[in-house]
């Protein structure tokens, strides 16, 4: 199992991120909560890790806390939530507005997630509640581990964008309309999902 990874942040195409340690590059997929605060290109940063291991794929999640991985490993320990849904579910929420929706009951929050229907955002509520009454008292998240350099990101954010929201099960039209409400010049691409993702839920 790869557990964390300490590299140089190589590209960016949200959700996925090369990690350049020691010149092998290795592509992760990140939620959108972790990829708001990433560095520059061509910055070093540390990030936790899971491995998934399939017949025809070995796909690697990256977070920037434990905190995170641990919530994502949770999740995919419940009957029919898989990584994609996880990272829908995780991109749209901070790991604490999720936990305060598990015990709220609150099922309206949950259901504007792509994938996510009244019924799997009941079951998920009952399947949840037991196991996140712990997380009430646990810290909150801190920054990413980052050591600064004078690189500078180069894309399109509003590429990026669009890429990113439909990965996360959203109609490209959807998405469209979501990046198009508040795209602005300057703005960077984590910044842009971010604001499309708030206007959506």
């Amino acid at each position: 199992m790869i557990g964390r990874l300490r590299g140089t942040l190589a590209e960016k195409h949200p959700p996925f991120l090369i990690l350049d340690v020691g010149g092998v590059g290795y592509e992760v997929e990140v939620p959108m909560t972790t990829l708001y605060r990433l560095p520059s290109v061509g910055e070093l940063l540390t990030l936790h890790t899971h491995l998934v291991v399939r017949e025809d794929a070995q796909l690697l999640y990256g977070f920037a806390e434990k905190r995170e991985r641990e919530f994502f490993r949770e999740l995919i320990r419940l009957n029919g939530v898989g990584p994609k849904l996880a990272l829908a579910l995780m991109s749209g929420l901070e790991v604490d507005e999720l936990v305060r929706c598990v015990q709220a009951g609150d099922t309206s929050t949950l259901v504007k997630v792509p994938g996510v229907g009244k019924k799997t955002a009941e079951r998920l509520l009952v399947e949840l509640k037991d196991r996140f009454k712990a997380w009430e008292t646990l810290p909150g998240m801190t920054a990413l581990v980052i050591e600064p350099s004078s690189v500078s990101p180069v894309s399109s954010a509003e590429s990026d964008a669009l890429s990113a929201l439909i990965s996360l099960g959203y109609k490209p039209q959807e998405a469209s309309r979501a990046v198009a409400a508040v795209k602005e010049d300057g703005l960077s691409s984590e910044e842009m999902i971010r604001r499309a993702l708030k206007g959506m839920l």
